[in-house]
């Protein structure tokens, strides 16, 4: 009999190996069965057409539901993944405040339209400057509808509708986009084929990576917003199936949700946030060792499912579960199924906890395997489920999955597990009850407004953007805000992000054609014929000839242990291999500061690649120097938040050091040296090196990354520092020429930072040769090699990389843990805050670790660091109440290097810092510039920084190895 009462929404998951389907009566939802009429499951076919056809077929014929009065079909699919990379990208530019930096120059336009014609370029990416923030993307959709003028023929993807901030990873997420375009269109046809064919008179959606749903006239055009949806639609649909989607129904639970979708080989775990959506991966997120930066769940995947190999060592007596599986196979290998082959399936039949096949001969498997087995997979669980907390508040936990069986006992810290209904087709139910999103990102000047004035704007700007793309008005709800405030500026300048999230809203019948395809939903580009294989083997291919920027790793082909690097006659030669090492080690040297190492190391690397730097990017000892010679050195200087998102021009140093040299008198200069070894700015002498064709003198003015330019030790010592020029990408510069002190001359600089956009260079009046080797700390750049050969020789070795570290710059292990809270705030221009670690359980901590044991076994204690962008001071402090300053001990403090590293031994900058990150904190005595004299401590140590507390010595300092005078050969 036919339903034909209700109004019904039908969800498809497009996998790998299975496709999903489930049809839900809206109506209903409040129901025991959550409005579910009925689900199915089919293999993914290679035309996915008539897979998609066969699995909506069995659903309506299950549901018995009127095809009339489907209202909606979505999809959900990872098809998307592989792609053609056929791109070029002009980048644009925006001040972080909307200011225009340059016009757009339509000759400019033509010109470049006439070289992508030439060079048979079909898939333009265009990126521009802070074009998320709100600006419509002003110059990009300008750019692109000039370029459409030219040449209709081109495909053209806007970089402010792929990502957020951050205009590499942006770009990179864009021109991936481009590239699959082709692929998109087809596949998106297809899918309207297959509901043509089923004579659905309804529109078509697709779920995005974050849980919501956009038409399909849009996800043809960005598809990579669509490509890893499917985690998404597992763990949205598990909320609503357990009714625990908190955003629709208002419930607040006093316990964190997290979901656990456990297949056959793995299972992916996932944190629901107070809106019912998962939590988004932080920062950025890689696609085949590509950055990219677009909304994505955090999902961690373990090596657990029903299929995982059990294997009992009888000499150890021993019990191993996975992460080897027999997957798909397990109807035929398991032992109930009457394979040879033990698995977590066996053990669940074993333990009476389901009836699978051939009972008997799971009762077969030894009495001593089956408890111990168990609790292997308990741990597991357990520490999955710790990994991705975000909180210590207890946890509900909702299995979703075929694999869900494996779930046998209680679990530390979870409240409570739900197995819901319907759980082996939660992907399915999520794409059903996808809701619509609207969000905006901009930067909001506060002072002198009404904040909650400007507050309450930009939640209507994101409810309004939600209606836009067809959520109903009277559900839509504000699901996220983010104040983010920026460094640097005096005007309270805040970055607000504000997403708002509703239901789609009943369809217009008006605007449904006679033959069932939905007007607005249905492509136009004509069905692109191409072959998938070929597809994906040009993909690999072009991310092979390095048309993106993909993590290059040239330690994972060259042989560490034999490597030496070249150094020739006093003289070191760089090497990718050593600016690998370089960007590493100046990482952990940054003490939580200096920006990232990553873009500078991706500019080093294009420096050295140019035809003419062979030779010129090059080191040399302090010791070489002659009291005469000159060395300049210039920096990057601003705000990390606009670093990484307005891109240099590449001229900035060395334009603001040509403007202090000639300010300075000097008509010759021999050398470079860094400012600041820590952080991307001890990176930042490489390209100098090679344009001015002079050496990198090894050491730097700090020894480490400190806030200000203050804090350089020759200025401390009496050298002078101004006159200072500034440099901004446009050629613009400005001067300070002189100030009553050195902390004048910070705050005069910082206003002209301000004023420039917030991301420029900076470089100080030259030093001559006996003024750097008197107040230059020696050797930071090979303390910076060294750290970063011997985190990577560790990480290749499995050995333990704590040890490895102080094995060169030795320091000492402060402590092991996780962190459990982090403050922030922006006071004098500065981010200043707080983190807080505490220790690890003997749950949490991994035996296979190659990381150090911990110092701190007192669980009753945690340490507190404090940063102003670096870190200031380690301290014991109570771990119920670590606010409590009375009760702090002091074990670290400024100018000694106090750093955290995450497992791989990589830093962790204050910017970066988060809750549940496990990590190890590290600290290094200062060079006795800092430490020997009380001028050195009162810039460096705590009275520097308003801190009431004496220095806290770590110990004596030992002088790193120089690089030069160990790997020299004569010639």
């Amino acid at each position: 009999m036919t339903r034909t009462s209700g109004l019904y929404r039908i969800g498809v998951d497009v996998g790998g190996t299975n496709t999903d389907a489930a049809i839900i009566d809206i109506a209903a939802t409040d129901s025991e069965s959550h409005g579910v009429c009925a689900s199915s499951k089919t293999p993914t076919s290679v035309d996915v057409t008539s897979g998609i056809h066969a699995v909506i077929e069995n659903v309506l014929s299950k549901s018995a539901v009127n095809r009339r009065d489907v209202l909606s079909v979505a999809i959900g699919t990872t098809h998307f993944v592989n792609a053609v990379v056929e791109a070029d990208a002009r980048r644009l530019r925006l001040e972080i405040d909307g200011r225009e930096i340059t016009p757009l120059n339509p000759i400019q336009v033509q010109e470049a339209v006439k070289s992508i014609q030439d060079a048979g370029i079909e898939m333009v990416a265009i990126v521009g400057v802070f074009s998320p923030l709100d600006h419509q993307g002003l110059h990009e959709e300008t750019c692109k509808r000039l370029m459409l003028e030219q040449d209709p023929t081109l495909s053209v993807v806007c970089s402010n509708a792929i990502g957020g901030v951050g205009l590499l990873e942006r770009e990179n997420a864009t021109i991936l986009n481009a590239s699959i375009l082709n692929l998109a269109r087809r596949t998106v046809r297809a899918f309207c084929d297959a509901i043509v064919k089923l004579r659905l008179d309804c529109p078509l959606y697709l779920t995005q990576n974050d849980g919501t749903l956009t038409d399909a006239a849009t996800a043809a055009e960005l598809p990579i917003k669509t490509f890893a949806s499917g985690p998404t639609n597992s763990m949205t649909g598990a909320a609503f199936l357990a009714s625990l989607d908190r955003g629709a129904k208002g419930v607040v639970s006093e316990t964190q949700v997290l979901v656990m979708d456990v297949g056959g080989t793995t299972s992916d775990v996932c944190a629901l946030l107070p809106s019912g959506f998962p939590r988004q991966a932080p920062n950025f997120v890689e696609v085949g060792g590509v950055r990219t930066a677009f909304s994505m769940p955090e999902v961690l995947s373990v090596g657990l499912g029903g299929g995982s190999r059990v294997v009992f060592d009888p000499d150890s007596d021993q019990v191993h579960v996975g992460p080897e599986s027999v997957g798909h196979y397990l109807t035929s290998q398991a032992l109930v199924f009457g394979g040879d082959v033990m698995t977590t399936t066996d053990i669940v039949v074993a333990s009476g906890k389901a009836e699978i096949g051939d009972i008997k001969r799971a009762q077969a498997i030894p009495g001593n395997v089956i408890p111990k087995a168990r609790l292997q997979i308990k741990k597991i669980l357990e520490q999955a489920v710790e990994s991705m907390k975000v909180s210590d508040s207890p946890v509900t936990l909702l299995l979703v999955g075929g694999g869900s069986i494996v779930q046998m006992d209680d679990l530390k810290d979870v409240a409570e597990c739900i197995i819901p209904p319907h759980h082996d087709s939660a992907n399915a139910v999520g794409a059903a009850i996808a809701k619509v999103a609207g969000e905006i990102d901009s930067i909001e000047i506060l002072s002198d407004r009404d904040e909650k004035a400007v507050l309450e704007e930009a939640k209507e700007k994101a409810i309004e953007a939600a209606v836009a793309r067809g959520a109903d008005r009277a559900d839509v709800k504000i699901v996220a805000i983010d104040k983010i405030p920026l460094q640097y500026v005096t005007n309270k300048a805040t970055r607000l992000v504000i997403k708002a999230v509703g239901r789609l809203a009943l369809p217009d019948l008006n605007t449904i054609s006679i033959n069932g395809a939905h007007t607005n939903d249905t492509p136009t580009d004509a069905v692109i014929e191409e072959s998938e294989p070929e597809a994906k083997k040009e993909f690999h291919q072009k991310l092979a000839t390095g048309k993106l920027q993909s993590l290059v790793k040239y330690s994972a082909f060259i042989n560490i242990d034999t490597y030496a690097p070249e150094v020739r006659n006093g003289v070191w030669y760089i090497s990718p291999l050593d600016l690998e090492f370089i960007a590493t080690g100046t990482g952990i040297l940054g003490t939580g500061g200096g920006g990232p190492s990553y873009l500078q190391y991706l500019q080093c690397l294009e420096s050295l690649r140019q035809p003419n730097a062979k030779g010129k990017m090059r080191v040399v000892d302090p010791s070489s120097l002659k009291d005469s010679d000159i060395i300049v050195f210039g920096s990057w200087y601003g705000a990390p938040s606009v670093s990484g998102e307005r891109m240099p021009a590449g001229r900035e140093i060395m334009t603001a050091i040509d403007q202090a040299v000639k300010m300075s008198g000097y008509t010759h200069f021999e050398g470079v040296i860094a400012d600041e070894i820590g952080g991307g700015n001890g990176m930042s002498t490489f390209p100098t090196s090679v344009y001015y064709d002079i050496p990198v003198v090894d050491g730097d003015l700090m020894g480490r990354a400190y806030p200000t330019m203050e804090h350089g030790t020759a200025y401390v010592y009496g050298e002078p520092i101004t006159p200072c020029a500034l440099a901004d990408g446009k050629g613009n510069s400005s001067v300070v020429l002189k100030a009553e002190s050195n902390r004048r001359v910070e705050t005069m600089l910082r206003s002209q930072c301000v004023d420039l956009g917030l991301s420029i260079a900076v470089a100080c009046t030259p030093l001559p040769g006996k003024s750097i080797k008197r107040y230059a700390v020696p050797n930071t750049v090979s303390q910076s090699w060294y750290i970063g050969r011997a985190v990577h020789k560790a990480r290749y070795s499995k050995t333990n990389i704590i040890d490895a570290i102080f094995d060169t710059s030795p320091g000492r292990l402060l402590y092991t843990g996780k962190i459990i809270d982090v403050k922030r705030d922006v006071r004098r221009g500065y981010t200043m805050g707080q983190c807080t670690i505490a220790p690890l359980s003997s749950e949490e901590k991994d035996p296979n670790s190659f990381t150090s044991e911990t110092p701190n076994s007192d669980e009753s204690c945690c340490l507190i660091i404090p940063f102003q962008n670096e870190f200031l001071y380690a301290a014991y402090a109570d771990a119920v109440n670590p606010d409590d300053t009375s009760r702090h001990e002091v074990i670290c403090t400024v100018p000694d290097l106090i750093s955290i590293l995450g497992q791989d031994g990589e830093a962790i900058g204050s910017q970066e810092l988060r809750y549940g990150l496990h990590v190890n904190v590290i600290g290094m005595a200062a060079h006795p510039l800092w430490t020997g004299d009380e001028r050195g401590l009162k810039v460096g140590g705590p009275e520097g920084f308003g801190l009431d507390m004496e220095w806290k010595s770590l110990g004596p300092y030992q002088e790193p190895r120089s690089v030069v005078q160990e790997f020299n050969v004569t010639s």
